[in-house]
Order: structure tokens, then C-alpha cells, then sequence
């Protein structure tokens, strides 16, 4: 299938009035022409998946907003531009080319749901990202678009938890990347006087518990910036591209082993193998041997590699689509030192929170770097195996369980790699680094090299401390609230 230019656009749109020309401020006139609930009825009807890799449908999510209406005030609308998930640059590549698509879908978003308030949320890092929206927010703003609506810009730290949605709410409110257990639905932006805190700083409300906080409807960047065009053209104009129950289009990254790298823009049911040579041009060696969605799925080995991208698909063969930011292996990759990357990525950014996602976590990286170093002990396969079983255990987010099922597709797909790793005398083979795109520079994805010296606590001191990051704010939060012990500690 052709790439296509719904949502990545072709050229970037440098001004507002640019944007109009080709049609943008329809979506928006539209929403505010047709009232909320027939928005919703067009939303629900698009069939539009949510982007950001589970696929939730939009159109529930925006209902169980309206439905959790609180009395302490209106709900929030934010956005989720805190790109982290290695190989992925998809979003940053959308705010880059036209930033008023995805504004305009916000807007829609917030008159739907009844927000006062549009929160955009990205790394502080994202300069070029920063710089689009500043100006783009200030032309939406002197062209009323955004009347009756504030727009936020929240620029946050570089930890992958970051883009958790909870964990995003947690950083617009003030404290740390923390996932929480309450939904956003559940409980929103703003606090509403709770007293008992947990390691983030916030009481954790269960996903069935009743609170009076007011909701957040959090949405990523694409899928926003899928909104207007929905509500311009109709339902039935998205669902004329991709698949019944996966319509419409995915932006999707290359990297890795492949000649080239980049993002474009697809068709749903497109296969994964020509995604991967339109973008990458095929291998850098000479052939492929798996494809890995980010850190978030299982990997694809290359018998599955015609695929067709949709939800449903990429499920049946035990993987998904995720953010669909596609790191390639060939055949000059160990596919144990990817495992070690994987590992090493996850249990670094995990906050520790649950402690069998850090403690677990580390164990199984600390043990596969034994295998990729030529120091492999006997039983090392197997402890790596029973780790991974409870490592997920009480995981508050997904982090826990993605560890687990990527590390699990790796052992059971490549167990020739593992039980050469595993020999007696197995020569060593250079870390595989595993981390986020920090820009695409011609054909080529620059890597966050600076994750390598990362340690679990997230600091890149010389040693790791032995806390993870949650203790540490454990830790202030106890001598916060007893200033006697406060005052022995050190500064």
C-alpha cells in the first residue's frame, strides 16, 4: 500500500493561516456546530483507535469523561506529547510538520467534553517541538480558537514513565513521573485536599472508587491530530482507509538495522514488511531476522513479518502494534545482547513504586549482561525465567509486564542464541543499547547514548545508590513531614 498524508502531513505547515487554507478550522467549526453529544456519536462511529499504543477507542474514552463530571469543577483536556518509547519519533514528527492539527483536535476535544483547560504536555528537551507550539499556540489564540479555553504548555523531565498517562498527571500537577493506580477518569489534574500520600505524593484511588476530583481526558499527539479531519469529513470518510475494526492510518518509525531510517504515514492493514522496506530500504546486513514495537510487545520474527498492521492482527501472532515505532534486527544482531537492552532500559526507568518491577527487573539485566559478557553461570537461563515470572507482580503500570513479555518472546524465539550465551567459554559480544530517538538527522535516528550511564535510581552518578527513585522521594516526603529528623539529615 502507498504511504499517505492525513496526519503526517507532506510539508510542514509553518502558519495558521496556512493551515486554513488547506482546511483547517473545519473540525473545529463543525464541533461547535454540532454540540457534544452528536461529536461523540461521529467519534464513536469513526471507529478511531487510540494512537498511543492500546488502541483504546477514542469515543469511549471521551464518554467516560462526560460521565465522571464532577462538582469541584470542569474536566481537563491534555495531551500527550512526552515521546519516550525506543524507536518511536512519530509524535515528535506530527508537532514538527503541523502543530495546529493537533491543537485544533485538542479544542474539539475540550468542547466536547466540557474542559476549560488544554494541557500539552512534552520533555522539556524537545526544543524544536517547544518552539512550533509556542507560536502556533499564540496564533490559535489571537484567531479566538481557543476562547473560553486555556492552553498549557507543560514541558517535563526525560524519564520514560513520563509518557505513562498517569504518570503524565503526576508531573503536570508537580511531582515526579510516578504512575498512579486511579485512572484519569478517576482522578484528573488537580487535587482535591486528600491527606495520605503515596510515594508519588498522591492519595491512589482505585479504578472503582468513587472521588470528587474532577477527570482528565488524556489523548497522544496522533491521535488528536486524527480529531478534526474526523469531525471536517465525516465518519465514513476516515473509515474509507485501513480495516473495519482498525480504520483509518498509523504513522510509523524505522530504525535499527535497516539502510535507512525515518517516519511515515501508512494505511491500517498495511503489512510490516513493507512498512520496513518502504521506510528502511531492507536490511543493512543480509536479511532480516525481527522487528520489536518499541519495548512494549513481543517481538516479530521474520516469518510474521508480513503482518498487516492493525490491532487485531498484530494480537493474533502474540505482539501488537504499540506506537508502532519498529526497531529491526537483522542478521549481524545478537538477539541476546537486544534482550539485555531491553532489560537493562526497563528496569532503569522503572520507578519502583512495586518493588518486583525494580528488584526483579535488575535481576533479570544484571544476569543477562553475565550472558552477553562470556560470564555465564550455571542455572543463569533458568533464574532469568523465574524472574521474569514475578516481576510483574502488583504492577501499578505496564512496564512490569512489558519487561516480561519482550524478554519471555526473546528466550523462546532465539533459544539457540541463549544456549550459545550460555556455554561454557562463550565469547563476549558487545551491549545492544536499547533507549529512545532523541532526533532523525537525514536517514539516520540519533540515539539518547546518554542512557547508557543511567543508573536505576536516575541519576548517572558513578555508582548506583541501591534506591530507586520512589524510596528517594519516600524519603523527603518522611523528613518533609518531621522536620527534627529533617534536620540531621544532609543537604
Amino acid at each position: 500500500m502507498p504511504m499517505v498524508s492525513r496526519v503526517l502531513d507532506a510539508a510542514a505547515v509553518t502558519t495558521l493561516s496556512r493551515y486554513v487554507e488547506q482546511g483547517g478550522g473545519r473540525g473545529l467549526d463543525a464541533a461547535r456546530r454540532l454540540g457534544p453529544s452528536a461529536v461523540l456519536d461521529d467519534v464513536d462511529a469513526s471507529g478511531l483507535r487510540g494512537r498511543g499504543g492500546a488502541g483504546f477507542p477514542t469515543g469511549r474514552k471521551w464518554r467516560t469523561i462526560v460521565d465522571n463530571q464532577s462538582p469541584v469543577g470542569p474536566p481537563s483536556v491534555v495531551v500527550n506529547a512526552a515521546e519516550g518509547e525506543p524507536g518511536s519519533f512519530k509524535d515528535r514528527a506530527i508537532l514538527r510538520r503541523n502543530p495546529y492539527r493537533v491543537l485544533e483536535g485538542a479544542l474539539v476535544a475540550a468542547a466536547t467534553v466540557g474542559a476549560s483547560r488544554v494541557v500539552v504536555a512534552l520533555k522539556a528537551s524537545f526544543l524544536s517541538e517547544l518552539e512550533r507550539l509556542r507560536t502556533a499556540v499564540d496564533e490559535v489564540r489571537a484567531a479566538g480558537w481557543a476562547d473560553g479555553v486555556e492552553i498549557i504548555l507543560v514541558e517535563g523531565p526525560s524519564a520514560y514513565l513520563y509518557g505513562e498517562e498517569t504518570a503524565l498527571l503526576e508531573v503536570i500537577d508537580g511531582r515526579q513521573p510516578f504512575p498512579r493506580i486511579a485512572p484519569p477518569f478517576r482522578h484528573g489534574i488537580d487535587e482535591v485536599g486528600d491527606d495520605t500520600a503515596s510515594a508519588a505524593g498522591v492519595v491512589m484511588a482505585t479504578s472503582a472508587e468513587a472521588t470528587t476530583a474532577a477527570p482528565t481526558l488524556v489523548n497522544n499527539v496522533e491521535t488528536m491530530a486524527n480529531v478534526a479531519a474526523i469531525l471536517a469529513e465525516g465518519p465514513d470518510w476516515f473509515r474509507a482507509t485501513g480495516t473495519a475494526a482498525s480504520p483509518g492510518t498509523i504513522v510509523c518509525t524505522v530504525s535499527g538495522r535497516t539502510l535507512r531510517h525515518g517516519v511515515a504515514e501508512f494505511p491500517m492493514g498495511t503489512p510490516l514488511r513493507e512498512v520496513i522496506e518502504t521506510i528502511g530500504g531492507g536490511p543493512a546486513g543480509e536479511r532480516l531476522v525481527a522487528a520489536m514495537s518499541g519495548v512494549a510487545n513481543p517481538l516479530v520474527p521474520e516469518s510474521l513479518l508480513d503482518t498487516p498492521l492493525t490491532y487485531e492482527d498484530m494480537e493474533a501472532i502474540d505482539s501488537g502494534l504499540g506506537a508502532a515505532g519498529f526497531i529491526v534486527f537483522d542478521d549481524t544482531s545478537d538477539l541476546v545482547a537486544v534482550a539485555h537492552g531491553v532489560s537493562r532500559f526497563l528496569a532503569v526507568e522503572s520507578c519502583g513504586q512495586c518493588t518486583p518491577c525494580k528488584h526483579d527487573g535488575i535481576g533479570v539485566a544484571e544476569v543477562l549482561h553475565r550472558l552477553i559478557g562470556g560470564q555465564a553461570r550455571e542455572g543463569d537461563v533458568e533464574l532469568v525465567e523465574r524472574r521474569l515470572t514475578t516481576v510483574a507482580d502488583g504492577a501499578r503500570c505496564y512496564l512490569a509486564h512489558q519487561h516480561q513479555r519482550v524478554v519471555e518472546s526473546i528466550l523462546r524465539l532465539f533459544p539457540e542464541a541463549v544456549r550459545d550465551h550460555a556455554a561454557v567459554g562463550a565469547a563476549p559480544v558487545e551491549p545492544e543499547l536499547i533507549t529512545a530517538i532523541v532526533d532523525i538527522e537525514g536517514d539516520r535516528a540519533v540515539l539518547d547514548e546518554a542512557h547508557a550511564d543511567k543508573q536505576p535510581d536516575w541519576t548517572f552518578a558513578d555508582v548506583y545508590s541501591g534506591q530507586a527513585p520512589a524510596d528517594r522521594i519516600d524519603q523527603r516526603v518522611a523528613d518533609a513531614q518531621d522536620p527534627e529528623d529533617a534536620s540531621n539529615g544532609t543537604t
